[in-house]
This record gives structure tokens, C-alpha cells and sequence, in this order.
């Protein structure tokens, strides 16, 4: 397996052996004792994959009490993925990571606890998969405002698809203000 390190402390960008034929393909998404070998040793507690059509843009999440690790990748379409630095403590705070990653190229990303979390979808559909080192809690979760410019994300779209809850994310600042990151 191939390992990029990025900017912002313990999110890598991971490209695993992927073995190809005329039949197809065997990738090993995960495996406890060599993604342990990269510092990813907490345990993996829930699975989820969710589909999105083309422009659609979900996140920038996060979880405020219970943050969650996620290892995410991407088995159909292709994804602009984003990771951004909510610590208030951290020297890379408002810095973020991106990675495109699609069923191509095989990229996953390690998002560490504590970090917010976004994707938009670049192809037709996109089947977006990650692994969380804890449970999703709704009344935890949190978020900050996309297109926030003090954070300069090149998105790849102007006028993405968002949910209501997306839309009105606050920025970042706003969010360091008031304690809620």
C-alpha cells in the first residue's frame, strides 16, 4: 500500500495494492494490522454508504462530543473529497485536504477524529462508503458552511446540490466564537 502524507496531522491519503486481470479486480479495503502499521488503531464500529447524483456536496461534518474517525473511498463514480481542521488548538486550524477519489483510482482517505469531513460528486453517480471509529449521534453532529471563504476550497462546483441543514452551516469563525468545534 501506498501512503501520502498531507498537510493536517494524521489524515493520509492510502492507495491500496489493487490485483487486476480480464475478470476484473480484488482490492483489500481494510485489514486491522496494516492500516495499525499507519497509526489507524482505533476500532471500526459502524459501516455506512450513501449514493449521490452528480453536484451533490455533503459536509463540511463533524461530530462535537463523540468525534468520529472515518476511512472513506469511494466504490462507483468519482468525488471531490475534503478534509478540514475545526481544532481551535491546532497550528493547521482552518486548513484543509483534498484528494479526488473514485472507483479508478482506488484512493481512500483517513479522516482522524476531530476533523470535519465533505465530498461533492464529480460523475454521473457516486457510491461514497466510509468506516467510523463511533456511532453517529444526530443531536452531536455539526457542521460548517461549505463555501466559507476563509477557508479558500477549491471546489469543483459553483452551485452545488446541498441539503437544508448544509445550507445553513455557519463559518468556521463563527463556530471557533462560540466554543462549538
Amino acid at each position: 500500500m501506498k501512503v501520502r502524507e498531507t498537510a493536517l496531522p494524521g489524515v493520509l491519503i492510502l492507495e491500496p495494492r489493487v490485483f487486476g486481470d480480464s475478470r476484473g479486480f480484488f482490492i483489500e479495503t481494510f485489514q486491522t494490522e496494516r492500516y495499525a502499521e499507519l497509526g489507524i488503531t482505533q476500532p471500526f464500529v459502524q459501516d455506512n454508504h450513501s449514493r449521490s447524483a452528480r453536484g451533490v456536496l455533503r459536509g463540511l461534518h463533524f461530530q462535537r462530543n463523540r468525534p468520529q474517525g472515518k476511512l472513506v473511498r469511494v466504490s462507483r463514480g468519482c468525488v471531490f473529497d475534503v478534509v478540514l481542521d475545526i481544532n481551535p488548538d491546532s497550528p493547521t486550524c482552518g486548513q484543509h485536504a483534498s484528494a479526488i477519489l473514485s472507483d479508478d483510482n482506488h484512493l481512500q482517505m483517513w479522516v482522524p477524529p476531530g476533523y470535519a469531513h465533505g465530498f461533492c460528486v464529480l460523475s454521473e453517480i457516486a457510491d461514497f462508503e466510509y468506516k467510523c471509529t463511533d456511532f453517529y449521534q444526530p443531536q452531536d453532529e455539526g457542521g460548517v458552511l461549505w463555501n466559507d471563504p476563509a477557508l479558500a476550497i477549491d471546489w469543483p462546483v459553483s452551485d452545488p446540490k446541498l441539503s437544508d441543514k448544509d445550507r445553513q452551516n455557519p463559518r468556521l469563525q463563527a463556530l471557533l466564537e462560540g466554543g462549538q468545534c
